[in-house]
Order: structure tokens, then C-alpha cells, then sequence
């Protein structure tokens, strides 16, 4: 299991090539020039999938994706294929940058094709909508793998300022350390550096909260709230993904380090943030359809929120801003409505939950 780890020439297969699953890709390849100018004697391929035929001719022809990066130049050794199955033929290590909705259809779709023995790294960030799974959880699941060949990559990692090769940090996560410690080596560029865990739980809830919290922060954005508002809103917001997250079992370390703090930070104070610009939107006073009509890219929050909270209350966690996106998303809430009854709720310590 893991041949690759000890192997001189490895392939690396990113399935999905919007921003994120072109910037990892361009980033995994970068760190392969890393490594062998570094004498490392390794030698790795890197080929990305993608499903529209004028973004892979882009990359073959001009090293650039044109849809989501437009005028950066990606690394010339990257591949791309409209061919999953290409892709992935012989593949020793496969990642995953898809929207977390369409996970299991698109696994499925692939499962034939993947190399049994190549470890599996989730880039993507949600629960999924009725089973309450994680994204690792439906990997294992579908391609019916063990927890040392599943991982995940998090942190405060938004795509563009990575791809303008902006210096950037990440928790590569796998309950099996040694296979968390080698994709570590095989992500390392000069300005992306990974940490490992073997956190699993902890770091797939950090970046699925985030998103949830991100929006209502975009929310209070656009309705013309202030710093206090917006710092009230992440602090209680890292204190609702905590009591989750220790609830599933994750350390509460984790929470507060690059895969939750660090990831809840950058998504809730940055424009670049789908999420916390889809919230904003609606906190202006946009309806939720007319934001949705024009959002090009997917914010994960937005289906998400349902199923986390739904994942919550099954456990019996108290998810106040999670449950008013939610209402705000999917149940005709106005944000006003929403801050009014955040507000008017009852007293409790600062800690309570965990």
C-alpha cells in the first residue's frame, strides 16, 4: 500500500480544474522543480483534469487557465486532460478539487479508474447533504479505501494569492502520520509550506465551518457593521465550530490552529472569499437569487450550512450562526431578522458546549 512513497517517479493526478484544484496542481509542480534542483533525485509528473476542453487547451498550449487565472503563467511542466481516466492511470497519488455536493456522482463516475494502492487528498471543504458525511468519509466509502490512503489538505489557502505564488501555509492531515509526513514532502514549494496532522476530523470540520461563518461575516459586511461586529462574529463562530468538532471527536488544538483560526481568519477578511462576498451580497440587500444568478464560482457554504447543521443537532450542539444562515439561505431570513434573533438570545458563559 503506498508504493509511491518510496518510489523515484511519481504521478500526481488533480481532478477538478477551477481555481483551487489549478492552483494545487501548479503548486504540486512547482514543488517538484523544488526537489530536484534540490538533488532529491525524485521525479514527479503532475496531470490535471478538467472538464472543459478550452481550459485544458489553455494549459497544454499557454500555461495558463484562462477562466479562473487569467494572466498568471503556471508552472510548464503541468498537464491537463479532459481524460479522468487518463488522468488517473497510474496514478500514486490522486487529488480531489471538485465541488463538495458533487463528490460521490463524480467518484463514482471514476471508480473503476483509480489505481487501488494511490493515497487520496481531499482539497474540498462541506459535509455532505443527507448522509451528514465528511468529505473523507464519502472517499473511503465510494473507492471503499482505507483511513492511511485518505488525506486532507486545509488551511488559510485562498487560490488566487497562491497562484500569484504568495508565501502560504496548510495542515496536510491523515490518521496514518507517515503518509501525512510524505505528501508533505511532495507539497512543499518555496511558498507553500505544509504542517502535518493526523487530525482528520478536526481539520475537514475547521474548513467546513469556515464557510458557514464566512458568510455571515459577509452578511454583517454588507449590511455596514464594523470591526466589532465582524470580530464578534468569527470569535463565536471558531466557538461553535469547536464544540463541533470536539463532539466528532477532534482535538481542540486543531481548531485553533492553521485548519481553523487560520482558515476562518483569511475566509472571513478577504474579498477573494466566495463565500464571505456571496454574504456580503446579501447583506446589501440582494435577493438570494439574484446573488446566486451572479455568482460564477461555487461557495461551498451556501448548500453546506444545511447539512452541518443538521450534522449538529444530531449531536446535540448549539449552532446559533450556523442555524441563521441557514434560515438565511434556505428559509426567507432576512439578515435583519437574523442579527435580531443572534441578539436576542439567551445568556450563557463564554465557554460552554465543550
Amino acid at each position: 500500500m503506498n508504493h509511491y512513497m518510496s518510489d523515484d517517479k511519481v504521478k500526481v493526478a488533480v481532478l477538478g480544474g477551477g481555481s483551487w484544484g489549478t492552483t494545487f496542481a501548479n503548486v504540486v509542480a512547482d514543488a517538484a522543480d523544488l526537489a530536484r534542483k534540490s538533488g532529491e533525485g525524485r521525479t514527479v509528473e503532475v496531470v490535471l483534469w478538467a472538464r472543459r476542453s478550452s481550459i485544458v487547451d489553455a494549459i497544454n498550449e499557454s500555461s495558463e487557465n484562462p477562466d479562473y487565472h487569467p494572466g498568471l503563467m503556471l508552472n510548464a511542466g503541468l498537464r491537463a486532460t479532459v481524460d479522468a481516466t487518463e488522468a488517473l492511470a497510474g496514478a500514486d497519488v490522486v487529488v480531489l478539487a471538485v465541488p463538495s455536493q458533487s463528490l460521490r456522482g463524480n467518484l463514482t463516475a471514476w471508480k473503476d479508474a483509480f489505481p487501488r494502492e494511490a493515497a487520496v487528498v481531499s482539497l474540498m471543504k462541506g459535509v455532505e447533504l443527507g448522509t451528514l458525511m465528511r468529505m473523507s468519509e464519502v472517499i473511503g466509502e465510494v473507492l471503499e479505501l482505507p483511513a492511511e490512503q485518505i488525506g486532507v489538505v486545509s488551511g488559510p489557502n485562498l487560490a488566487r494569492e497562491i497562484a500569484e505564488r504568495q508565501p502560504a501555509t496548510a495542515v496536510v492531515a491523515c490518521p496514518h502520520e507517515p503518509t501525512a509526513v510524505r505528501l508533505q514532502s511532495l507539497f512543499k514549494s518555496a511558498y507553500f509550506r505544509p504542517y502535518t496532522s493526523t487530525d482528520l476530523v478536526g481539520v475537514e470540520i475547521g474548513g467546513a465551518m469556515k464557510n458557514v461563518i464566512g458568510l455571515a461575516v459577509g452578511v454583517a459586511e454588507g449590511m455596514g457593521f464594523g470591526d466589532n461586529t465582524k470580530a464578534s462574529l468569527i470569535t463565536r463562530g471558531l466557538a461553535e465550530t469547536t464544540r463541533l468538532g470536539v463532539t466528532l471527536g477532534a482535538d481542540e488544538h486543531t481548531l485553533s490552529g492553521l485548519a481553523g483560526m487560520g482558515d476562518l481568519v483569511a475566509t472571513c477578511s478577504s474579498p477573494l472569499s466566495r463565500n464571505r462576498t456571496f454574504g456580503e451580497k446579501l447583506g446589501a440587500g440582494k435577493t438570494l437569487e439574484q446573488v446566486v444568478a451572479e455568482t460564477r464560482q461555487t461557495a461551498e457554504g451556501v448548500k453546506s450550512s444545511e447539512s452541518i447543521l443538521e450534522l449538529g443537532w444530531a449531536h446535540g450542539v448549539d449552532m446559533p450562526i450556523t442555524e441563521a444562515v441557514v434560515k438565511m439561505m434556505h428559509h426567507d431570513l432576512s439578515p435583519a431578522q437574523a442579527l435580531a434573533e443572534f441578539m436576542s438570545r439567551s445568556t450563557k458563559p463564554e465557554r460552554y458546549g465543550v
